[in-house]
This record gives structure tokens, sequence and C-alpha cells, in this order.
């Protein structure tokens, strides 16, 4: 499902252009994401048979051969074969082939993306928060290859939660802004950031994805310090669930953070990521 779809479906439930529900808003598609998925072709997979007299389910032994083969020979973010070619493989209908790869799901070993086919998942990565953490600086020191997409930006009215942790009266013009952040290769998070309008009009015109901290600073001097988290889980969204490639019955980690200006203390953006829970384990520093 493209994002184009999701918002069109939000549009026919009647949440209007701008509307600010629960600290999420959608607005009018800005593009189609890209898919995301690697170039690389995926390494040939050994010709094993089944084993029928050994008393195990045959989706069990084949769920059993393609995670050794995921672990010997595939590199995140890389397809599988369809269910089609496995099927032939194996010599099973696609039923059976199916039950096989909703065992490597929930076992984390892959996922699947709408539309797209199925894609191997990442182990988790431990992801730093603190005071001076940022995605992908932390994530780039450990040697992982990240990307933020720009999934749609808009002016909207600050209400509730927002006009509350950015300190701003209610209805005050806010910046929001949303991602779409992939860490090798695959989906790792959605994020909702919110900017007071005194941060200027220069970030938010200028910014096409990428590290919005690092541009903060570079058009405002402004250094962003993260002052609070809040850590809970809650089921995906829908639209949440197709930009991260989970089943839509999957829950996901949701982090609430404040980050201020670290010279004036002043709140310059509130932030809610929804990480992926399979891909991520949250690391927090105690001082």
């Amino acid at each position: 499902m493209k994002v184009d779809d999701l918002i069109n479906g939000l549009a026919e439930r009647g949440q209007g252009i701008g509307d600010c529900v629960g600290e999420r808003w959608r607005t009018a598609p800005a593009r189609t994401l890209p898919t995301g998925t690697s170039a690389r072709m995926s390494p040939p997979m050994s010709q094993r048979t089944l084993l029928p007299n050994l008393g195990i389910a045959r989706y069990r032994q084949i769920a059993d051969t393609l995670e050794h083969e995921i672990r010997d020979g595939f590199d995140v973010g890389q397809r599988l074969p369809g269910e089609h070619e496995l099927a032939e493989r194996f010599g099973v209908n696609r039923h059976t082939v199916r039950h096989a790869i909703d065992m490597l799901i929930d076992a984390g070993l892959v996922a699947r993306r709408h539309g797209a086919g199925t894609y191997v998942a990442g182990k988790p990565l431990a992801y730093a928060v603190g005071s001076g953490s940022r995605f992908t600086e932390s994530l780039a020191k450990g040697g992982h290859s990240t990307e933020s997409v720009l999934i749609r930006k808009q002016v909207i009215a600050a209400r509730g939660g927002v006009a509350q942790r950015l300190k701003l009266k209610d209805g005050a013009p806010v910046f929001a802004i949303e991602t779409l952040r992939s860490v090798d290769g695959g989906p790792f998070c959605v994020i909702s950031h919110f900017l007071p309008a005194s941060v200027g009009d220069a970030v938010f015109d200028a910014y096409k994805g990428g590290s919005l901290h690092a541009l903060i600073t570079r058009k405002t001097g402004l250094r962003p310090e993260r002052v609070k988290s809040l850590v809970t889980t809650v089921p995906v969204e829908p639209e949440d669930a197709a930009l991260l490639a989970v089943p839509p019955t999957q829950w996901v980690l949701r982090v609430k953070s404040v980050n201020v200006d670290a010279a004036t203390r002043k709140p310059i953006e509130y932030a809610v990521t929804r990480f992926r829970a399979d891909r991520v384990e949250l690391a927090v520093a105690i001082a």
C-alpha cells in the first residue's frame, strides 16, 4: 500500500487536511515513498529436499531450512524468493510455504512488505536514549547505514500534548514534519516532529530528508538537547504498519521526546517516534 492510498483512506473517513489527532496528523501526500529494497540479488539457495518420515511437519522443515540459509547467506534488507518459487522448490503448495514464512516472521527473521515481498529483518539494534543522542550519528558509529526520508510536512495548529510539551498557546502555529527512518536498508521507525514556528521558516523550507537536528543547528545555531523521553508499547496504526512493513496486529515501541535548546533551555522540538519493536533495544544511560 502506498502513502497516497493511506492518506486518501483517511480523507474518506473524514480526517481533513491538517487535522491533529492524538499528537499525530495527516495531510495530502507529498510523494510516493521509495520501496527501500536492496538492488542486490538474493544469494542462491540450496536444493534441500523435505524428509516426510521424520514426524516433522513440512512447513516446519521449510522454516528450518530457510532460517539456516538466511543466517548463512543473506544480508539485512535482501528479498527472499517468492512464495511460488519456494513452493516449486519444496514441492508443496503456497499455503504451506506461507505457514513457514509466518514462523520466520514470528521469530523476527523476516518481514513482509505489502506488495513487495518478504525481506530479511535485522537483529535488534541498541539505540542510545540520552540528552545528546542523535539517530544518524549514533547508528553510523556502529557501522550501520541509515536513511531518513521525508513523508510529509505542513504547518498545523498546536493542540493538546503538542502545545503542552512545546509550551505554546493552544492554536499556535507549529511546523509538523514526518519522516521514515531506515537502517541497513530496512524500515526502522516513523517519527512525527513538531517544531515551534519560532525555529524559523528556513528550517521548514529547507528540510528534504536526512538529519533534522543537524539542519536546525546549521540554519539557526540552536543545539537540540533531549530532556525527557516517555516510552511505551502501543498497537501499530494501519498507515505505520505499511511504512514499517509489519503485520497490522503487531505492536510498536513508542517514544515521546522533548528537545530543548542547550543554551536557552526553551523547547524546540517535540517528537513522537514509533519503532519496530523487533528491530530496536533502547539503551538508557543512568548518570
